[in-house]
């Protein structure tokens, strides 16, 4: 008969006939993929049964609840027994569903609706159902240079417990080799920049109707506890209703190298060059914003839509205390939706420049740059708005709650309880479930139907793409 000891006791001893094996609980001479593998496996042990957990007392906690409410209504006991059967087919049926591993297969590719840096959207139809989503694909091993897994997942999650009518919904979600794939709800309508670049600007009815749908959108995003970061028209996309809901929390082109606080600093510091990481614009990008001329704006906006393409992104609307490190909050993106009223009303961010480098230069000295050109007249509550959101985030509204924006006069006669039910100022024309007409498609042909996949039983790629695999 054997025994184990304390790790203290080494070796073997005798102790009234009976002998004891002491095991060293040491992680040493390990290799490091045999404790990466090990750490994986607890992590996934933990999350399987907290997941499980959670799920059966939800289940427990929903048959409480309507039992309860079945003991207050005036109705035959055969009645209730048969509500009680139905929720329990419907727990039953939704455990199934649960169990249900998807992958690439069960979506099939209607069209390319748009691109980030690091991966696709796709217009997909569920096999099995026919329902129509929105594919987003995210490659693993940009992700997993960047280091952004944590964040990925963070984000990943806030995605699918929010219930939220302001958040794109999440439906699905998997891996392969190659990518990590989310399954959201389709959009129609497409986004705010498309709808920028097409009307080059709104009237201040129309930027009310959109800025107070916005304010209740991030408010719904600040009650997850969550500060999106990255609030830009791209974000913002138009339901078949026309209203609006936010989405790409980071998920999308914001895992790259300007969410990077270094790289920022490098960029005040003038020591990365402006047009590294850029696409080739081309000489017209040079231009100067101070002036609205019209032909100038269409430059800008023509420039826009490659940017949003690119590595480097967008940040005309990103708050200056997140370039410069000193710590941030929820304010931040109050600034972001100052900047965007901006450029709804004049027609183009506040501090947009000819290159990222002289864009953070302009925002970091906001308090000099922030100019509001003489031919865009505005109401002074419009202006003062921007003013109020545009400014120190000691003293930017909304830091203590979007109540306090929810007050300003631009506001006036705002319903902000049904602003949802009343009719939107632009309601997409759409011919079937799958039109695309307000997505720009033009310039994605050239990409695959299919993302590219990485077979895992490939020999020359298998270790290189074990390591990230364990990592998601």
């Amino acid at each position: 008969m054997q025994n184990s000891g304390s790790p203290s006791s080494g070796g073997f001893g005798g102790n009234g006939g009976q002998e004891y094996v002491v095991f060293d609980r040491s992680t040493d001479g390990f290799s490091k993929g045999t404790l990466d593998r090990s750490t994986a496996a607890k992590l996934k042990l933990e999350h399987f049964y907290k997941v499980t957990l959670d799920q059966a007392r939800e289940v427990n906690d929903r048959r409480n609840e309507l039992e309860k409410k079945l003991e207050k209504e005036d109705i035959s006991d055969e009645r209730k027994n048969r509500q009680l059967q139905s929720l329990g087919r419907k727990e039953s049926s939704f455990l199934r569903l649960r169990r249900t591993r998807l992958g690439l297969e069960d979506f099939v590719t209607v069209k390319v609706i748009g691109k980030g840096a690091f991966g696709e959207v796709r217009l997909v139809q569920k096999a099995d159902t026919g329902k129509i989503y929105a594919m987003k694909t995210l490659r693993k091993a940009d992700m997993f240079k960047k280091d952004q897994l944590a964040h990925v997942k963070a984000e990943r999650d806030v995605l699918a417990e929010s219930d939220s009518p302001w958040v794109v919904q999440l439906f699905y979600s998997f891996q392969d080799a190659s990518y990590l794939y989310l399954i959201m709800e389709f959009l129609p309508g497409g986004d705010l920049m498309t709808m920028l670049i097409k009307y080059d600007t709104f009237s201040e009815d129309v930027t009310r109707f959109y800025i107070a749908e916005c304010v209740l959108a991030i408010e719904a995003i600040h009650k997850l506890n969550f500060i999106h970061r990255d609030i830009k028209p791209d974000n913002i996309l138009i339901d078949k209703d026309g209203h609006i809901k936010l989405s790409d929390f980071g998920l999308s082109t914001g895992f790259h190298r300007t969410h990077d606080s270094a790289y920022y600093q490098r960029l005040l510091d003038g020591s990365l060059n402006s047009s590294s990481g850029h696409r080739q614009l081309g000489s017209e990008a040079n231009i100067n914003l101070t002036l609205s001329s019209k032909d100038r704006i269409a430059t800008w906006k023509k420039n826009r839509r490659a940017l949003a393409y690119s590595t480097v992104g967008t940040p005309d609307y990103i708050a200056p205390e997140i370039f410069l490190q000193q710590g941030y909050g929820q304010e931040c993106d109050w600034w972001s939706l100052g900047a965007i009223m901006f450029e709804c009303l004049v027609g183009y961010p506040p501090f947009c420049s000819e290159n990222a480098h002289e864009t953070y230069r302009k925002i970091i000295n906001w308090r000099d740059q922030l100019y509001f050109p003489d031919d865009v007249h505005l109401s002074p509550e419009a202006e003062n708005l921007i003013r109020r959101l545009i400014c120190a985030p000691e003293q930017r509204l909304g830091r203590h709650g979007a109540d306090e924006i929810k007050v300003h006069s631009f506001f006036s006669g705002v319903d902000w309880e049904s602003i949802r039910n009343i009719e939107a100022p632009f309601v997409p024309n759409l011919k079937s479930i799958t039109d695309t007409s307000y997505f720009p498609t033009e310039d994605l042909d050239k990409i695959p139907e299919q993302p590219q996949t990485i077979e895992r039983n490939n020999s020359n790629v298998a270790g290189e793409y074990n390591q990230k695999d364990l990592a998601f």
